[in-house]
């Protein structure tokens, strides 16, 4: 279950390396995609063929490909999401599931389903005659539709037809597998299958998955299955990331990547096991007292999404690097991230060593070694290493004093002026709302300094694109709606993430449109600018790349792409003497004294951090 949020969270710390997967299905199961039921054989090699492949080596890769699929949020309301589709070499057990209306789904061990008693839970935990969630549309289907398929694709096509319809579907197999689709009631997205039977078998080959970011589960198997990935971020927060209001939960929480979790110290027990996030003492059953508050912000774990990193980034107070235990220290996406987090000047970090539970007592020490060497590399030898297993709950409590310990609230100047940076924007308007229900826009980031109430107005800069003049233009706007982890509130201070509802036409703010604007009192900000004049500092080798690449001296005429704070824009240099680089914008961006700005330069086919920069 979701923790209690009780107060709105005082401190954002970033979550990002390792991309936690090993919990996938066999190549024979289907997972909705591009609108249809697609066996798994079949998008590995439309993947390989088409896809772009952003993170590799010897047992698994990870795919990104044009194409979406269904996720759901908290609610079970459905939400259009792009997918990553990640591969795996896979030799062990994996589980084939059948439930009583014909359904069946092979995953591995540890592949989530969600239970109707306990939510989400890894699939070897479940047993018969448990309730499993299923896909159904939320409306009511009429009458009753019998129809015969021919195969394994018509059969998982038309029940995943059939039940974006509302029907309840049942298959009853033979030679030709029959689907009986009768109509049920039901407010929700989704329906209750119970499971027959639960047979062990051994499996040698690939599995796959999609990885969903923000929303973490997809439709899946025979029968529509809705499945999940589980992450660090949810072993603290709960398996939701927000219960509150529908605004928080379908447009800041899970979109933005934010989980909250409040931090509890029982005063009756030793250190570690007398923290919990539950408010109740695990070990001795007392309660336990509110130390604060804490946001997550989930960042991308891959390199293809850098750009969404170094904005979260942007907001961390401090981070949490995830590194797996099973594998190579460091990664490519790990030395990324570790060098985004020094060039945006994030000095706490926590290192998270993660599925300690899948190596041994040596293969974890030599992973541990490496580790601190790679960590000293980068200067941060001072950095805590915490090893943990997400999957099992293990040491959770030893990370959670980390936490205290390690990473302070900073202190926050109330009194200065409110100032603001976007990091998501979204329009909470569902389909077929009508037009007198509409409500404004809603921007999500975080209050740097200042306090913000309902009824202020604001401005936010550099604002909205005319398409027709080519042009941003500065718009005011008033505060309609203030929303935390902890719900809908009158007034919000800094720290934590916070959702701004507006005036503004939802229009100019669905999509993340308005990511990378600042907001404040009228007046206050300074004129968006075209052209940066910077002093920077370029490293000697690129981070990101599989092989180590030696950073150039930037050049006239070069493409960049930088990130100011939230922002991200592309520039060309017009000037450059010794390391002072003037940029030329395609986007403008509001540049305070203090803004630090990350440079990336194209190397082969992505975008790679060089260095960065500070305005001259």
């Amino acid at each position: 279950m979701p923790k209690r949020i009780p107060r709105q969270p005082e401190i954002n710390i970033g979550t990002a390396g390792h991309v936690d997967h090993g919990k996938c299905l066999t190549l024979d199961d289907f997972l909705l995609f591009r609108g249809e039921m697609v066996r798994g054989r079949d998008l590995l090699r439309f993947v390989h063929k088409y896809g772009d492949l952003i993170l590799y080596n010897e047992n698994e890769k990870l795919y990104s490909i044009d194409g979406f699929t269904y996720s759901f949020s908290s609610d079970w309301s459905l939400s259009l999401t792009k997918p990553l589709v990640y591969v795996q070499k896979y030799d062990g057990v994996i589980l084939e599931i059948e439930t009583y209306r014909g359904r069946r789904i092979k995953v591995t061990p540890s592949h989530p389903l969600f239970s109707r008693d306990e939510g989400w839970v890894r699939a070897e935990k479940l047993k018969v005659g448990d309730g499993v969630a299923v896909f159904k549309k939320a409306t009511k289907a009429r009458g009753e539709v019998k129809v015969k398929a021919g195969s394994d694709y018509e059969l998982a096509n038309l029940h995943y037809w059939l039940s974006s319809e509302g029907f309840d579907v049942e298959i009853r197999w033979g030679k030709r597998p029959l689907l009986i689709a009768r109509e049920i009631e039901g407010k929700d997205n989704v329906a209750w299958d119970e499971i027959a039977s639960i047979t062990r078998k051994k499996y040698s080959g690939y599995l796959i998955d999609l990885s969903v970011p923000y929303y973490r589960n997809f439709i899946a198997g025979l029968g529509c299955f809705i499945s999940h990935n589980t992450t660090m971020v949810e072993a603290l927060t709960g398996k939701w990331t927000s219960a509150h209001s529908e605004e928080l939960r379908r447009g800041i929480t899970i979109k933005v990547g934010y989980a909250d979790a409040p931090i509890y110290e029982c005063k009756s027990c030793p250190k570690p096991e007398a923290f919990n996030t539950d408010g109740v003492c695990s070990r001795c059953g007392r309660e336990s007292v509110l130390r604060r508050v804490v946001s997550f912000v989930d960042c991308p774990g891959h390199e293809s999404l850098m750009a969404n990193t170094l904005s979260g980034a942007a907001l961390m107070d401090g981070a949490i690097l995830v590194i797996a235990a099973n594998e190579p220290v460091p990664q490519p996406q790990t030395r990324e991230h570790l060098q985004a987090l020094k060039m945006i000047g994030i000095k706490n970090i926590i290192v998270v060593q993660n599925k300690i539970d899948l190596v041994s007592y040596n293969q974890a020490l030599d992973n541990y070694e490496r580790i601190l060497d790679f960590l000293s590399a980068y200067g941060y030898a001072d950095a805590p290493v915490i090893p943990i297993s997400a999957q099992k709950g293990y040491n959770i409590d030893a990370l959670i004093e980390a936490i205290e310990e390690y990473i302070p609230t900073p202190q926050r100047d109330e009194s200065a002026p409110p100032l603001m940076q976007v990091l998501r924007s979204f329009d909470i308007n569902k389909p077929g709302t009508p037009i007198e229900k509409f409500v404004g826009g809603v921007l999500g980031g975080s209050l740097k300094q200042g306090v913000l109430r309902v009824g202020d107005k604001i401005e936010i800069k550099p604002g909205i694109y005319l398409r027709e003049k080519n042009a941003y233009q500065p718009v005011i706007t008033k505060v309609v709606s203030l929303g935390t982890g902890a719900g809908l509130v009158d007034e919000v201070k800094p720290g934590g993430l916070i959702a701004v509802g507006t005036t503004l036409d939802p229009y100019f703010t669905k999509s993340d449109v308005m990511v990378g604007n600042f907001i404040a009192r009228p007046g206050i900000l300074p004129d968006p600018v075209w052209e940066i004049t910077m002093e920077t500092q370029l490293l000697e080798i690129a981070v990101g790349t599989q092989e180590l690449v030696k950073v150039e001296k930037l050049k006239m005429n070069e493409l960049l792409r930088l990130n100011v704070g939230t922002a991200v824009t592309a520039g060309v240099i017009t000037s450059i003497k010794d390391n002072v680089a003037t940029v030329k914008l395609r986007r403008p961006v509001v540049l305070l004294k203090d803004s630090r700005i990350a440079i990336s330069r194209r190397i082969g086919d992505r975008w790679r951090l060089i260095g960065v920069g500070v305005p001259a």
